[in-house]
């Protein structure tokens, strides 16, 4: 038995996990993640029928997304818990079966039903990976990868909207017709091409729909300051991307003397109103994900887990660490929500009250969030003027995943060395490279702004399409470079929103996609100029 994987930018070898995950996934986690996604396409065949008869099953849209969003890199590691999602799988599959009453489906998806028993499952798993796909070539094979990265990116964004009570229709729909297209060996390259084209277009809809649910959530955020340093007593850090948890937990510690901390991707709550009208929401601690083995472990209080970033915990916070949603970890405590969507987090609570805490204040340097569209465009005016007078001169985006690979410097080199009269947009964990480092201002506007989390990608987006409209202009026309990191599959689909809007010339690192073809990326190189990035002082001396 082995498993194949290769879906984010650290795979071994920078070709394949075969052995075991250099995420810490396990063999037989992969290959029942695999059977989950081989389930989810006979699911999606029926569906995407289903739909085409003006029939349509919320239930089993939900699942599609849920399944697919763990299923990305660092979600969740639990055999018991993926075996568990398998069989659901299977009844949504006989569900959504009698309800399309399609014919002439392939036989190996039109008569699935996952094993009862989990060693068995795991035998089912072993021939559905992804080297087991027939495709007809390994340009196929990479294109049907793209696509599925890139569907579970959007999973992710679909996830946390619906959880704040905001879906699109379009945008589920799209989960079935882009997984039934995985099955359909009458597709070529360019049917593929055009299909991946089209799921980035509808990705910029999942993540605008996200970006309003999260606003009339919590406000539009505004720029803040946030504490790097820690407050006397219990305390409790939150770390992933999921704001409801942090807004359910902040009413749950509310008075008892708890101090809130983000970590990692969390850090934009900070610049969300009715978030930050939480006194105890203490500050921020720590930087990206790669970092939290060093940080949990001497951190001095109860950690939560809301989303993917999740490591193998170390026995010595282990105790301490708790997960919540889709993200799972085996032995580590887990909060569910209840039938209404809402958690009890009472034992986490507990664990930070008994918990030694910080014996004394810790000073710590202020760092400026809450650079979204609303913030950032609400100085548009200025901005352009500026851009017309001399005085901006350039705009970067260096923003995306970070990771533990060597390489990544390059991004905090990249940054200081950004001359002085041009702005710095930054968003994800990526920015961890450089947000605490000096950048200054150029007329009142700061020399950084943070957009948010890499869930905020739409912020960047609509700032640069806005200053395009107010100079007249297309967005490849803006004095403006996009420099991206990327780890997992999240990024991959915010780059296929950047190509299906026709932005080119875009720097992509610290390594390109094991999952990408010769013969795709030539094509990726020659119509949209995707380039690896080379050295800071080569890379800018190009881009200006």
């Amino acid at each position: 038995m082995s498993m194949f994987c290769r879906q984010c930018e650290q795979t071994a070898a920078g070709k394949g996990c075969t052995i075991k995950g250099v995420c810490g996934k396990e063999d037989r986690v992969a290959i029942l993640q695999d059977l989950l996604i081989f389930g989810l396409k006979g699911i999606s065949i029926y569906a995407h029928a289903a739909r085409s008869s003006g029939i349509k099953d919320p239930g089993t849209d939900r699942f599609v997304i849920e399944a697919l969003f763990t299923t990305v890199t660092n979600v969740n590691f639990s055999e018991k818990s993926i075996a568990e999602m398998i069989k659901k799988a299977g009844e949504v599959y006989d569900r959504i079966k009698r309800m399309a009453g399609k014919e002439g489906v392939p036989e190996k998806y039109a008569s699935w039903a996952p094993a009862e028993d989990l060693d068995e499952l795991v035998e089912q798993g072993v021939k559905t990976g992804i080297l087991s796909d027939p495709a007809p070539n390994e340009d196929i094979r990479s294109l049907r990868e793209i696509l599925l990265y890139g569907l579970k990116g959007m999973a992710a964004y679909a996830d946390h909207a619906a959880i704040l009570g905001m879906e699109n229709d379009e945008v589920n729909g799209f989960f079935h017709k882009g997984l039934a297209a995985l099955t359909d060996d009458e597709l070529g390259v360019e049917d593929l091409l055009a299909l991946i084209m089209e799921f980035g277009k509808v990705n910029l809809t999942c993540m605008e729909t996200l970006d309003k649910a999260h606003t009339l959530t919590f406000g539009d955020p505004v720029p803040t300051k946030v504490s790097l340093g820690l407050r006397k007593g219990p305390a409790i850090l939150v770390s992933g991307h999921d704001l409801k948890d942090l807004k359910q937990l902040l009413e749950q510690t509310e008075g008892k003397g708890v101090s809130v901390y983000t970590h990692g991707e969390m850090l934009p709550a900070h610049g969300y109103p009715r978030l930050k009208e939480h006194d105890h929401l203490a500050g921020h601690y720590g930087g990206a994900w790669q970092d939290q083995k060093k940080e949990f472990d001497i951190f001095p209080g109860a950690i939560l887990m809301t989303t993917n970033c999740v490591q193998k915990p170390a026995d010595t916070y282990a105790g301490r660490l708790f997960t919540t949603g889709l993200v799972e970890w085996p032995g580590v405590g887990h909060i569910a929500a209840d039938e209404n969507g809402d958690k009890d987090f009472s034992v986490l609570i507990e664990k930070a009250l008994a918990t030694v805490g910080s014996q004394g204040e810790v000073k710590g340097k202020e760092i400026t969030v809450g650079f979204a569209h609303k913030a950032v465009l609400g100085v548009a005016g200025k901005i352009v003027e500026m851009v017309k007078n001399g005085s901006i001169k350039h705009f970067f985006l260096i923003g995306g995943c970070d990771g533990a690979k060597t390489g990544r410097n390059y991004y905090t080199e990249l940054a200081e060395k950004v001359p002085l009269d041009c702005i710095i947009l930054t968003l994800a964990c990526g920015k961890f490279r450089f947000n605490r480092l000096e950048f200054g201002e150029i007329g009142g506007i700061p020399r950084l702004l943070d957009c948010g989390q890499c869930n905020d990608a739409y912020s960047a987006i609509k700032i640069a399409v806005t200053l395009a409209e107010a100079f007249k202009c297309g967005v490849n026309d803006l004095p403006l470079s996009l420099v991206l990191s990327w780890y997992e599959q999240k990024a991959v689909c915010i780059l296929l929103t950047l190509l299906s809007l026709g932005i080119k010339d875009i720097r992509l690192g610290p390594t390109l996609p094991a999952f990408i073809s010769s013969n795709v990326l030539k094509v990726l190189v020659e119509k949209f100029g995707i380039r690896p990035i080379t050295t800071p002082d080569q890379d800018l001396a190009d881009m200006l």
